[in-house]
């Protein structure tokens, strides 16, 4: 976690030190452990400390929670997103989780700091405070990408209230579910944890889709990158798999600075896995197989073997050309926990 600090006052500023030590020790990055005050030189506003510090993913503010309340304010934007801030006096009794408690962290993060300064966390979300499963903060420690956020607000406010929720999986269960949940493949609202936002066992339906999904991919030298971008989605979506699947890409190192590859992986913050013609070759199993890619490359097939070696999973869907590109997947070996 990259955490930013600031205190506004002399004792302020010797407990947010004091953090940053403790902060580093556990691991995290600590961006910055700034002291604002009028004498400062050279002077920083509050106000473009906040838009710098809003990059990273926490930001504890040591001093009056107006200052803090204030300072985010013009740079609130979505829960799924929003950096977790912390607000807390300098003498640390209080610590307020005051933005992102969930799926930012800010809940964790404050009694971690309140431990540490012998205070008491301040939560006020509602699943936290009644011991109830919250699904975003589930969805974001399984890796899941969260679909439809309202019907995230309506499983929550269903626990809440006692009523029980459905879950169906096309993914092995681990674990004990939480109190509320259910499995069952029909219902009034529930939550669907497939590949896609397809599937819809519910009346209302909450999908979760795990990013799972590797790429294996081959094209033409100096494919255009929108030709590359319509080949690959396209096949994803006659698959029935959800981009949001897709974790990474993988082909061969000899592809490694194609500009099509790279700019879909940028434009989709996926990274690129690339291996040799023998870590493909030496790779068990049964794959499509083509003499003119073997004596292009040196292997006979790319797309399929980088999926699987990049996966260390199984194939789910095989070669598929079209366009001066070839697009296989792979799955890993996924189970849903909890």
């Amino acid at each position: 976690m990259r955490v930013s600090l600031v205190a506004f006052t002399r004792t302020g500023d010797a407990l947010a030190k004091r953090l940053a030590q403790a902060f580093a020790a556990q691991g995290h990055t600590v961006l910055c452990c700034d002291l604002l005050t009028k004498e400062r030189q050279p002077p920083l506003r509050l106000r473009d400390w906040t838009a710098q510090a809003f990059s990273g993913d926490a930001i504890v503010f040591v001093g009056a929670c107006a200052i803090a309340v204030r300072a985010i304010a013009p740079f609130v934007a979505d829960k799924l997103t929003d950096p977790a801030v912390l607000s807390l006096d300098e003498q640390g009794r209080f610590v307020i989780a005051l933005l992102s408690g969930h799926v930012g962290g800010a809940n964790r993060l404050a009694a971690q700091v309140a431990e540490l300064t012998g205070g008491q966390a301040c939560i006020s979300t509602a699943t936290d405070l009644n011991g109830k499963f919250a699904v975003d903060v589930w969805a974001k420690e399984q890796g899941l990408a969260l679909c439809e956020r309202e019907l995230a607000k309506a499983v929550s406010a269903a626990l809440l209230d006692g009523r029980t929720v459905g879950i169906h999986s096309d993914f092995p269960i681990e674990g004990v579910l939480p109190a509320g949940l259910q499995q069952a493949a029909a219902g009034a609202l529930g939550i669907s944890v497939a590949l896609s936002a397809v599937q819809q066992p519910f009346l209302q339906t909450l999908h979760v889709i795990p990013r799972v999904v590797t790429l294996g991919v081959g094209c033409r030298k100096d494919l255009l990158p929108d030709l590359f971008e319509q080949m690959v989605l396209q096949q994803l979506a006659q698959q029935g798999i959800a981009l949001e699947a897709v974790c990474q890409m993988a082909s061969i190192d000899c592809k490694a600075q194609e500009r099509c590859i790279l700019a879909f992986c940028e434009k989709y913050r996926l990274p690129l896995c690339t291996a040799s013609a023998a870590q493909l070759g030496a790779l068990a199993g049964t794959f499509t197989a083509s003499a003119f890619v073997a004596q292009t490359v040196g292997v006979d097939n790319v797309c399929e073997r980088a999926a699987v070696w990049a996966s260390g999973g199984r194939l789910i869907f095989p070669k598929q050309s079209g366009g001066g590109v070839t697009v296989a997947a792979a799955i890993s070996n996924w189970r849903l926990q909890f």
